[in-house]
């Protein structure tokens, strides 16, 4: 399942929130450490919505990507 880009950043709110909120150095330390990697998925479902984006504008679905005009080899991945 690939996340949303705004599913991550609100996780990573929440976490933050959290880390503000706890009274304990582990809870604290714990929830930092979630928010961060919330981020870190934020950004790469950030990255891969801009390339499913970038594919979409110049009309390439996925089957044409890889399709090899050749008629003996099929789909160049295959």
């Amino acid at each position: 399942m690939q996340l949303s880009a705004q599913m991550c950043r609100t996780q990573e709110a929440h976490q933050l929130a959290l880390a503000s909120a706890a009274s304990l150095i582990n809870i604290r330390t714990i929830a930092l450490a979630a928010a961060a990697a919330w981020n870190k998925e934020a950004i790469h479902a950030d990255r891969r919505e801009e390339r499913k984006t970038a594919a979409r504008l110049i009309g390439l679905s996925g089957d044409e990507r890889g399709f090899s005009e050749n008629p003996d080899r099929g789909f160049a991945h295959a």
